[in-house]
């Protein structure tokens, strides 16, 4: 079939590998002029992992992931108040587990992409019109295309999801908190292989180092501190940072010194996706698009890998039927998001916590995960994926 994939990022990416690899015609849409190099770094384990492995791209994603990291709380003075080593993942998890910039797990995936496929960066659809025997799309620069299938997988402001199905608001699911991150080269202090944090109710900041003397700094704090609506450029997204974190202390001046040397910011609300069906006729949807789980979760990525992968086994199977493939796809994976769905509400409660109390209930929760014996067992409770990956092609 020729299918037309929106979006050129974890999701999109995988789905391309796996339809191409079946003989599928693919046409990449990527809004963006380049693939997105920025955003935080994510864990990497579980359904990810594997699928990676399948992919021949995890040497490249373990050469890229940082595996030796102490996660330390701190107060307003730097003293440490809980902490325990990132290995405790390595453990519960068998040694399969990583952390690493999204940016470079989106371009291993988009470099493993077999053949030549056609990619059109800078360019989104206008419109989508459903046909009885495809989908006709226009293009935000006025080319028309037609397609056997369209899928969303541009993320959790979908423009498929807003064209097919309606507006945002009928979908997502706030959490009641923000969240924004960016790298900066010279940061200082600096403390190699150390995530630290600082937490004030409501409002938390932390910063990662990274290799090449770059740091990432996230900031995370309670919607309602912020005032007026969500900004929609990084200028007034830095103002409203600045705004928030103002009285903020620990090193939080240096960090907010340092986005005036920030060229990408991310930057938007943590929400849920939640939707009655994740396809409509011959348009489908794929990733944070269809299901966001929340940076919550923490297993976005492998999550959209996993659904990506499902997706092209489906239409392979329903080789001409698109609509039966994704009526598949969804009966597989609806379970597993719902499921981790569930579990990021339930750990909304360590995320920058909204009182003393649930700051310090936080950080025996952290002193726990770092006791040697006990810290593993609960790790792998948590995030074992119930979720068998099926193998199609024979």
């Amino acid at each position: 079939m020729k299918i037309a994939i929106c979006g050129a990022g974890i999701a999109g990416c995988t789905l391309a590998h796996w339809l191409l690899a079946a003989g599928h015609e693919v046409t990449l849409i990527e809004q963006a002029d380049a693939l997105r190099t920025g955003g935080y770094v994510i864990d990497f384990w579980g359904v990810g992992y594997e699928l990676a492995e399948r992919m021949g791209i995890l040497p490249r994603v373990l050469a890229a992931g940082y595996n030796d990291e102490m996660v330390k709380f701190v107060d307003a003075r730097g003293h440490t108040r809980a902490s325990f080593s990132s290995r405790v993942f390595e453990k519960a998890l068998d040694g399969r587990f990583t952390s690493l910039p999204r940016g470079e797990l989106v371009k291993a995936i988009f470099d493993s992409l077999p053949g030549r496929p056609e990619v059109l960066f800078g360019e989104t659809l206008a419109a989508i019109e459903p046909q009885a025997d495809g989908v006709r799309v226009r293009l935000r620069g006025g080319d028309e295309r037609a397609f056997d299938a369209v899928v969303g997988a541009d993320g959790q402001h979908s423009i498929v999801r807003r064209l097919a199905f309606g507006p945002d608001t009928a979908f997502e699911r706030p959490l009641g908190c923000y969240v924004a991150a960016c790298q900066v080269a010279g940061y200082r202090p600096r403390e190699e292989a150390a995530y630290v944090s600082f937490t004030k109710p409501g409002s938390e900041v932390a910063r990662f180092t990274l290799r090449e003397d770059r740091t990432m700094l996230l900031f995370m704090f309670d919607a309602g501190l912020m005032v007026g609506t969500q900004p929609h450029d990084d200028a007034s997204r830095k103002a409203v940072l600045r705004q928030v974190f103002a009285d903020h202390g620990w090193e939080t001046p240096q960090m907010l010194a340092a986005l005036d040397r920030v060229d990408e910011l991310y930057f938007d609300s943590m929400s849920q996706i939640v939707m009655p069906r994740w396809s409509s006729g011959r348009v489908g949807l794929v990733g944070d698009a269809a299901g966001c789980v929340s940076l919550l979760a923490g297993e976005g990525s492998g999550l959209a890998m996993a659904g990506a992968y499902v997706l092209a086994g489906e239409l392979a199977a329903e080789a001409g039927n698109p609509q039966a493939a994704f009526a598949r796809y969804e009966q597989r994976l609806r379970p597993l998001i719902e499921a981790k769905q569930r579990a990021a509400r339930r750990f909304a409660f360590y995320f920058a916590p909204r009182t003393k109390l649930a700051i310090w209930l936080r950080n025996q929760a952290v002193k726990l995960i770092g006791l040697p014996i006990v810290g593993p067992a609960l790790v792998a409770r948590d995030l074992r994926d119930d979720f068998v990956l099926p193998t199609y092609g024979g």
